[in-house]
This record gives structure tokens, sequence and C-alpha cells, in this order.
């Protein structure tokens, strides 16, 4: 869309930007049924509207009607994240999951109705070709015939991720859930390390016919929701879900490729510097973690130190970030604390009526923790601004490839501050965590092909679609080592990326954008200003132009053109390469 789209001015509803926390935000289950009579009226006065600007009284009155709606669902599932045993939100959320896919039909004739109005050119004009191009995906990816599918898929979720919250590992005298026991994967003695792998793998390994029974029926179910909107089977309907408009399949099978014969040849590189230096001949996969011999970094003080820290870094880093912090401390709106029954995820969303991000994680009192005050809330600064730049709620979103770039980048952004973290252990923070960075690649991928090959090739049975992941592992990560470790040495290391089941065809978004990220990371290096200034726009636009749009409007390169991937790498690669930790 035009670019002063992208920086017209704070927008704030006042009445609902009055003080208000997120714990007594008032919940009230929503009126499906009114909503449904609201927009069959609505889409008649479209039809009807004999003028530009009375058609667009009716799209602000749709938008009202969609936040208030948007904000309580998402009321409903924040609280049934926080704890998955108050069985109240856990109806609540199953209830909603169950009901909006049976009003999506009004939503569609709303959206129908307007994309075939007479003013639709005054439309494009004002509000960008992306505004039409949002309808047509959501046009494409739904049918009535899917609505049960739906609802099992929402069903089918929901139990996975409930199985997750409630794990419940016995480890060194204590009951752990499953980020509380990752925090011994890094432990200094290698055999707490290898049995802390092995009590997490012996947790997925004790729930593996379940979680192959889940993924065998969601398979099938989207499959058939592919099948039923006219293709052979889910992956178009997985992209276009993700709002993809411009590239597809076989730009992300070549960006795979230049990961294969880049980044791995890398990766294999540092690992065995990694070995080198903690002093083991064959670096296990349990000691990935632990990436240096007298301990890695550590947070230098618990939660809410983390916290208080992250609001002076926000103060320093500019005015807007001050600003944002402020209002999610003020709010209530970050709940980063371990507790049991938690879901074991991490998320940012966004309640639309009060402008208001939220952002959700599970600190572990490892550096992972500083990666959550970071990554979630470069999430959520980015819709912090979008709410606040853009003149429509479609546009408070982006596309989840390019969401991802303002995480991890507001990751390296944060990289002058890390002695507030970390104290003397800075350099291990910035080390570690770059590293990190880099060998998460080649899994990312790995990641995406295995949903491809999934898929792709519904009759595999469930042993088999774990032996295409250990060809994966073989393929992409060929360092990896379990150790007799039976479960995921056969390829069960898969079944603990979530995302596979809750968020099809997501993941690939982490590894394009780390070349984004990479790119600010240099553009840093090169002028502090111009870098933060482009950051900024990219969280300004929100999701009001395309993939590559977006990435030109932000002075980003293509990450599918030919050598992009060694070219975004460079600074990242000197970096790690002649850092005295690799001597």
């Amino acid at each position: 869309m035009q670019e002063k789209n992208c920086c017209d001015g704070v927008r704030r509803n006042e009445e609902h930007m009055a003080d208000f926390t997120f714990s007594t935000l008032k919940y009230e289950r929503p009126d499906f049924t009114e909503v449904e009579q609201l927009f069959e009226k609505l889409v008649k006065q479209v039809q009807e509207a004999a003028s530009y600007e009375g058609l667009k009284e009716l799209l602000k009155k749709a938008e009202r009607v969609q936040n208030k709606l948007m904000t309580a669902c998402t009321i409903a599932s924040i609280r049934h994240t926080l704890d998955t045993t108050d069985t109240y939100y856990e109806k609540e959320d199953e209830y909603i999951n169950n009901t909006i896919p049976t009003v999506m039909p009004k939503f569609l004739a709303f959206d129908a109705a307007v994309m075939n109005s007479p003013f639709r050119d005054d439309i494009e004009k004002e509000y960008g070709k992306q505004y039409f191009a949002q309808k047509e995906l959501n046009r494409k990816t739904f049918c009535e015939a899917n609505i049960p599918l739906m609802q099992q898929e929402a069903k089918l979720t929901n139990e996975y991720q409930k199985i997750m919250a409630t794990a419940a590992i016995e480890f060194e005298g204590q009951t752990l859930n499953l980020y509380g026991v990752q925090k011994y994967f890094e432990h200094e003695d290698r055999e707490v390390r290898r049995a802390a792998v092995r009590a997490y793998s012996d947790f997925y390994h004790s729930n593996e016919k379940r979680l192959e029974e889940i993924w065998e029926e969601l398979i099938t179910i989207r499959n058939q929701m592919g099948k039923n909107l006219g293709y052979a089977n889910f992956i178009p309907v997985g992209y276009m879900q993700q709002g993809r408009t411009d590239y597809g399949e076989k730009e992300v099978a070549a960006f795979r490729e230049q990961v294969r014969t880049e980044l791995v040849p890398l990766c294999e590189q540092l690992y065995a510097a990694q070995a080198k230096r903690i002093g083991v001949d064959t670096l296990m996969f349990y000691d990935e973690k632990r990436v240096f011999p007298d301990g890695n970094a550590v947070p230098a003080g618990d939660d809410d130190f983390m916290v208080e820290e992250a609001r002076k870094m926000y103060h320093k880093i500019s005015p807007e970030t001050g600003e944002f912090i402020d209002f999610m401390i003020e709010h209530e709106l970050m709940d980063l604390k371990n507790k049991p029954g938690k879901a074991a995820t991490g998320y940012m969303t966004f309640l639309p009526d009060y402008q208001a991000p939220f952002v959700f994680s599970n600190f572990n009192q490892t550096i992972f923790d500083m990666q959550v005050l970071t990554h979630e809330l470069g999430h959520a600064f980015a819709g912090y601004m979008a709410m606040r730049s853009q003149p429509i709620a479609e546009y408070y979103s982006e596309s989840t490839d390019i969401a991802e770039i303002h995480s991890m980048s507001m990751e390296q952004f944060s990289y002058p501050y890390a002695e507030a973290f970390f104290g003397k252990d800075a350099d291990k923070f910035r080390f570690a965590h770059l590293m990190d960075a880099i060998t998460f690649v080649p899994f990312g991928v790995a990641v995406d092909e295995f949903q491809h090959i999934c898929y792709s090739n519904p009759d595999l049975t469930p042993k088999e679609r774990t032996a295409e992941w250990k060809k994966l592992e073989e393929k992409y990560m060929p360092w990896r080592k379990y150790d007799a470790d039976d479960f995921f040495d056969r390829g069960g290391f898969w079944y603990h990326k979530l995302h596979i089941y809750l968020y099809p065809f997501y993941y690939i978004n982490y590894t394009l954008t780390t070349m984004g990220a990479m790119e600010f990371k240099k553009k840093n290096y090169e002028n502090h200003e111009t870098a933060w200034q482009d950051y900024l726009n990219l969280c300004k636009c929100g999701g009001s132009m395309s993939y590559l749009e977006t990435l030109r409007y932000a002075n980003l390169s293509n990450p599918f053109a030919p050598g992009s991937v060694a070219r975004a790498m460079e600074v990242a690669k000197q970096e790690l390469m002649n850092s005295p930790f690799m001597r």
C-alpha cells in the first residue's frame, strides 16, 4: 500500500485506552448469533451503499464488531493457556473454537459484498491492494464443508497442547514441566545433562502412541480441507493461511537448499569447536546447550529483575520502545513466569479493543529468558506500533513471514545491553545467542520439509514418518548424535515441535526471517540510526503490504535470491569465527 499509510500517526480508541489491567478485564461469552445477524444486515447495507463515505462507515462498523469479538475470544484463549487445568476457560475456549467456523460464512459474505462494491477502486486507492489480497486469501481458504473439520482440528490441537502443558517429569527430586527440565540441558555435569535429555525424551516416548494418532488425524483432516477447496492436499491452503501471496513451494525449496549448502557446513564447524571447547571427544545432543566449559551465561537476577532491566533497556533504545514497555507493564500485558498447568509455549497476541499486545511465555533462568524479553516483546512492539499507525484493523497484523523479522531483529538490537542482564558473562550470552540463531536454521528448514513430506505422502505409517524425520536430521543436522537414546535416535525428536501440530507451515518463517535479522545486524554495525529507522518503518507498516513489498520498504533483501543466505550471514559468520571463544 502507499507509504503514507505506514506512518499516518497515532490512532487511539480513547474509550478503551482508559486504565485497565489484563487480570481485571471482564470476559463475557461472545454472542455469535447477534454477530451473525449484524453481518447479515451489513451485507445488505454494503450492497445498497450510495456513496464511498457511506460505505466507509459500514466498514468501520464491521471492524468494531469484529474487534469486540476478537477481544473476547482472545481473553478466553489467554486465560486458558495461563492455566490449562481451569475447566471454565477450557470450556470457553472449546466453545469459541467450535463456533467461530460457523460464523465465517457471514464474514465472507460481507467481504464478497465489499469486493463487488462499485466503490472498490476507492477502497484500493485509500488502503492499497493488500486490502483485497487479504480478503481473497480468506475466500480461497474457507468453505462450509470444512466447518466440522476445523472443529475437529481445534479439538485435536487443544489435546496436544494440554498433553504438553500438564507434563510432570520427575527429575533430581523435583516434578518439572517441559520448560523446567530443559534448564538441566546446560548443567555442568555431563551425566546430569544426559539424564535430563533422557527424561525429556521419555516423556515424548511415553506419549508416542497418542501423539502418533493425533498427527495422523490432523494430516487426514487438513488434507481433506485442501481437497474440499479443490487442491490435491493441504499444502496450498497452509501457504495461503500464512498470508503468502508472492512466493510458493518452489521458492521455499530453493531456500532450504541454500541453507543446506551454505549453513550446514558452518554449523558443523561451530559444533566441532564447541566439542573441543568443552572437552568432549564427540558432541552429543545433550552437550549442545553446554556452550562453555565453565558454564553458560545465566541471568544475573530473578524473573522480576529481568523484567525491570528490560524496562530500562527499552527506555534506552528509543522513545517509542520506552513508551511501549511502560504500557505493557502498567496494564499487566506480560505473563512470563513458569507455573504448573501453564501451556508449554510462548506467543504474542493482541486485544484490538484496547490496542494492546499480550506476551505469554515461561521463564526458566537461562539465556532463554532474555530471548523471551526481546523476541516476544519484538512481536509485541511491532503490534503496538502497527495498531497506532495503521488506519484499519486488517493491517494490525502482518503476514507471519514478516512477523518473525520484528522479533529476531529486536534480539539483535538488544546486544549492547547484555551486561545489564548477564554482568561479566555478557560476551558469553552474545556468542551463545548468535551461535544458536545460526545453528537453529537447519533445524527450522527440516521442520518445514517434514511437513511437506507428511502432507504429500499421507499413506506413510507413523513409524515411517518418524523415519523420514531421521533422514532430515542426517541431511540438515549431520552432527546430531543422541548417544543410545533409542527414541530420539530413530527420529522421535520431531514430536516436541508444537508448531508441526498447531501452526502448519509456520516454522519456515523463523528461518526466512533469520536472514532479515542478520541483515539488520549488519546494517546496525554500519549505521545504527539508519538501521533503527528501517526497523521502525517495518513495525509501523503492519500488514499493509505483501511479504516482498514489505522487505523492499524496509530496505531488506529477498531471501529467495541466489546467494542471499551467504550475504545475509556474512557479518554474523565473521563475528562467530573471529570470536575468542572459537580459539
